[in-house]
């Protein structure tokens, strides 16, 4: 079935989806921004910046203006921009919305469903797709798989539907909660296990990290109202361990950088990508502080990042702390 599907952003992953979606048979059309050259990238149809050797079908229309009455409607900005994105542009009620985005907005501590519900004119069901898929990969049809989470179980059947490939397997889900939990928390384990491998700490403290940076997002999941059993699946346990351990990961990257000794300013003005980890370890504390849920290497990335706590003493400050039993 040939569904209508704007895409908004050209980012990496807005370009692999919207490849994907165009191999699918799918109507794309990519909204472009001024800033990433739209007609640089309508005539050469990749991006060497963002992904290099990863061509967008001749299909795919490289646009200015969105199409109100698509189908399938896919935000592929970062999370901070979610909010304007989705305020901006007007769907038809019918219209499937789809968060790729990562991140737990800060001051608000909506999840990107919420704040595309809140704002989006026009309203129609929400729906988050989230899962271990480095557009790196994707754009390059490696195997991958996903999962399109959310109330509206017969709009994650059309999301899954229009996703669906050999080289990309679609699950669906109802808890849309801890999808999107699992997938904006892992980035700041990630983080974490940036400056693990940038000190060369060894595998042992890496799987100690995974291990207990999966057991904290599982409690605040489930303190947020999640299924435990999402975070032993992709979103959960899957995103993690391929954020954690990639090289493609920019928030592992943000890691190591610090374990480097370079600063965050340094980090962030060094790297047009984003890494959405740094945003929501900000949301991170604040969403465990008010839901009571202890997490102690969210707290120490945090501390890391924006408290002036040493990577070290952090590390440190984590491996002293008062023995107990393992509770998950």
């Amino acid at each position: 079935m040939t569904m209508t599907i704007q895409v908004i952003g050209a980012g990496g992953w807005g370009l692999a989806l919207s490849r994907r979606l165009a191999l699918n048979g799918q109507a794309v059309r990519l909204w472009c921004r001024d800033e990433d050259k739209p007609d640089a990238l309508r005539e050469a149809r990749e991006s060497p910046a963002l992904l290099p050797g990863v061509r967008l079908p001749d299909t795919v229309e490289i646009v200015r203006e969105i199409d109100p009455d698509a189908e399938v409607a896919v935000y592929a900005v970062p999370s901070h921009v979610m909010r304007h994105a989705a305020a901006t542009f007007r769907f038809s009620p019918g219209t499937v919305r789809v968060s790729v985005a990562k991140g737990v907005e800060n001051g608000t501590l909506l999840r990107m469903s919420e704040v595309i519900a809140q704002v989006a004119p026009g309203g129609g069901p929400v729906v988050a797709l989230s899962g271990p898929t480095h557009a790196e990969e994707v754009g390059r049809d490696l195997p991958a798989s996903i999962v399109a989470a959310g109330t509206d179980l017969a709009a994650c059947d059309l999301v899954q539907c229009a996703f669906f490939a050999p080289a990309f397997r679609v699950y669906t889900s109802p808890d849309i909660i801890g999808v999107e939990l699992g997938g904006a928390l892992k980035n700041v384990i990630a983080i974490a296990a940036g400056v693990c491998d940038g000190f060369a700490l060894g595998d042992n403290a890496k799987a100690m990290l995974m291990t207990r940076g999966l057991a904290e997002i599982a409690r605040l999941g489930v303190a947020c109202g999640a299924d435990p059993l999402t975070f032993a699946g992709l979103s959960g346990m899957g995103d993690l361990i391929v954020t954690c351990a990639s090289r493609h990961s920019r928030n592992r990257r943000v890691g190591e950088l610090i374990a480097q000794g370079k600063t965050l300013e340094e980090i962030l003005g060094g790297s047009p990508m984003v890494a959405e980890g740094v945003r929501t370890a900000q949301s991170a504390r604040e969403l465990a502080q008010k839901m009571s849920v202890e997490m102690p290497l969210a707290n120490a990335v945090y501390a890391v990042l924006y408290e002036g706590v040493s990577a070290l003493d952090a590390i440190t400050g984590l491996m002293l702390r008062q023995a107990k039993p393992e509770r998950g």
